[in-house]
């Protein structure tokens, strides 16, 4: 019962830097939500390599997933907080 599939979690590459679209093909929320949850904390803080240029570490967003899929506790809360359930 993930939420992803192998062949796009292995998009992701063992160690480098991802860029937003990468992250978000793989981890399924929009932009809006990856980027409150960034600021929130919830989310791997991103690394800027220029003006118009964001990555975040590989190794971060694996930690991510892993913990996102035993039980997809951030997710649920970032879910029930929304919806004004507690």
């Amino acid at each position: 019962d993930t939420f992803m599939t192998t062949t796009s979690y292995q998009s992701i590459p063992v160690t480098g830097f991802v860029r937003i679209r990468q992250i978000l093909a793989v981890i399924p929320v929009s932009a809006s939500t990856w980027w409150a949850g960034v600021a929130a904390g919830k989310f791997p803080k991103p690394i800027k390599l220029g003006h118009r240029t964001t990555v975040w570490r590989a190794e971060d967003i694996h930690s991510l997933i892993e913990t996102l899929g035993q039980g997809n506790a951030l997710l649920a809360s970032s879910n029930n907080k929304a919806s004004g359930q507690q």
